[in-house]
């Protein structure tokens, strides 16, 4: 796949620097950041000093200006860890969170902060999702009042991705309760530590189990009207510009979660016996897992043509939508089955293949569930 139709060969070097850094320090840490429930920021910083936090960044800010097709090399390799707590934790800082500073932020917040997000010293959260508010970012309750030159602003949020060790958070807030829903929602830049600003708890969750996940509470924050990110009023469409990376990204990682568990799997069945032969003898095991992988070589493909496509400036919302129900279901599908064919021991906790289904299966629902995914593709259709 590294002579990708799609790719050049920018892209081949930097899939075999991730796929470096994957085997050297991702795979041998994995289960004590399981554990610890959190990826070591000493391990986002050696990765900002490899370039990997900033590869769709300018160079002025330490980026080295690449394309969505980056993106998706990234995402992958990443998924193929094994470890999709951890490569979250990563994806939300480099492709769903420091873009709202990048896109909208002005070139003072830019100056100000960018490099320190693109070298992993200061890590970033975007907070949208509240109890009442996921998909649906209209249905935003958090509101910030203006006071002055600043917003006071009161709500909370859920289910947030690096909220307990972010040190920044793109918080989305309705800053008009009376006007327009995609006319009212303002995004603001936070430093985590400003008075009234408070993580709640630590979630704990069914996969993703090295990815901190956090529930946020905001009583009376005073957030200063130059931490504003692009116009009042501007924020519901700054989410859903950014929701189109956003899914592209965990379209690409479901794909390298997919081809992981499809290679340990084969490799378990070439060694494990039952009935005097190995599994890969039985006929309805290897034609289920050659029918795996005919699937998810068409997803990849999928994947990077939207991505070319996509750098090339052209409109892939329906695409995008389209990967990321497509193989936000494939991944689950892919290790439904290998796990079952790794019989009793794909059971256990210790085994990837038990690990590798719990987190798949937030696949299907962060970034955009499938339902709500097929909706924005029948629209299009």
């Amino acid at each position: 796949m590294d002579q990708h139709l799609f790719l050049a060969e920018e892209h081949t070097l930097l899939r075999d620097q991730l796929r470096r850094f994957v085997e050297e320090r991702i795979k041998p840490n994995g289960d004590a950041w399981e554990e610890a429930g959190c990826v070591p920021r000493e391990v986002l910083r050696e990765m900002g000093e490899l370039g990997f936090l900033g590869i769709r960044y300018p160079e002025e800010y330490g980026g080295s200006n690449m394309d969505s097709r980056a993106t998706a090399v990234l995402a992958e390799e990443l998924g193929k860890s094994t470890y999709s707590g951890a490569a979250i934790t990563a994806l939300v800082h480099t492709d769903m969170a420091s873009v709202h500073i990048f896109n909208a932020g002005t070139e003072a917040q830019k100056a100000k902060y960018m490099p320190d997000i693109i070298a992993g010293k200061k890590i970033c959260a975007v907070c949208v999702t509240e109890p009442g508010a996921g998909s649906d970012v209209k249905g935003i309750r958090s509101y910030a009042r203006r006071d002055g030159d600043h917003f006071v602003l009161n709500g909370s949020k859920i289910f947030i991705t690096n909220g307990v060790h972010a040190d920044l958070y793109c918080v989305a807030a309705k800053t008009d309760r009376d006007g327009p829903a995609s006319q009212s929602v303002t995004m603001f830049l936070l430093e985590k530590g400003m008075p009234g600003f408070d993580v709640v708890r630590q979630l704990d969750k069914h996969g993703w189990r090295s990815s901190d996940t956090a529930e946020l509470a905001f009583t009376d924050v005073r957030v200063p009207v130059e931490n504003m990110l692009g116009e009042e009023g501007r924020g519901f469409y700054a989410i859903m510009q950014n929701f189109q990376n956003e899914r592209l990204v965990a379209a690409a990682a479901a794909v390298g979660e997919s081809q992981a568990a499809l290679d340990m799997t084969i490799a378990y069945t070439r060694e494990r016996h039952a009935f005097g032969a190995p599994l890969w003898g039985q006929q309805t095991i290897r034609q289920r897992l050659s029918m795996l992988a005919a699937r998810v070589a068409a997803a990849r493909a999928f994947v990077y043509q939207t991505a070319a496509r996509d750098a090339d400036g052209q409109d892939v919302v329906r695409e995008v939508s389209m990967l990321k129900s497509l193989c936000g279901e494939l991944v689950n599908e892919v290790m439904y089955d290998c796990l079952q064919f790794h019989g009793g021991s794909g059971y256990m906790r210790g085994m990837a293949i038990e690990r590798m289904a719990r987190d798949a299966r937030v696949q299907s629902i962060g970034g955009g569930a499938t339902e709500v995914m097929l909706e924005e593709v029948a629209k299009r259709l």
